[in-house]
């Protein structure tokens, strides 16, 4: 086995939110569709699934994202979840990872964590050599 771990930008190109849920004094809740491009190292394209709460007092998320094209030169799809917290500081909490056995291709046996935050991507991959 063998760890990489790297930082990679992406650009988000679709964000379609929908609430779900809104009230007086309560959080707003959302479904969001994301698209994301991605270039360098972690190269190709995704759709996300969120799940949002938004106030003033802070915001958090939870997603299922599948993401098709190449890391690190292996071609294949891969699903990554993950989700983050802010607080009213702006003090952020993020956590992530592949799902175990999502991948295919050459990405098939790929784990690890990914981090998303302000358009990169750190990921932390695990591959069966």
């Amino acid at each position: 086995m063998s760890d990489t771990e790297f930082t990679n930008p992406f650009k988000i190109t679709l964000w379609d939110e929908t609430p779900y849920h809104e009230q007086d004094g309560g959080p707003k809740l959302t479904r969001v569709t994301v698209h994301k491009t991605f270039t360098g190292r972690v190269a190709g394209t995704s759709v996300a699934e969120l799940l949002t709460s938004q106030s003033d007092e802070g915001s958090g998320y939870v997603a299922s994202e599948l993401f098709t094209g190449s890391i690190d030169g292996r071609e294949g799809t891969l699903v990554f979840q993950h989700g983050g917290i802010v607080d009213e500081h702006d003090s952020p909490t993020s956590f992530g990872a592949i799902v175990p056995g999502s991948g295919t291709g050459e990405l098939s046996g790929v784990t690890g964590k990914v981090i998303f935050r302000h358009e990169l991507v750190t990921l932390t991959m695990t591959t069966r050599r």
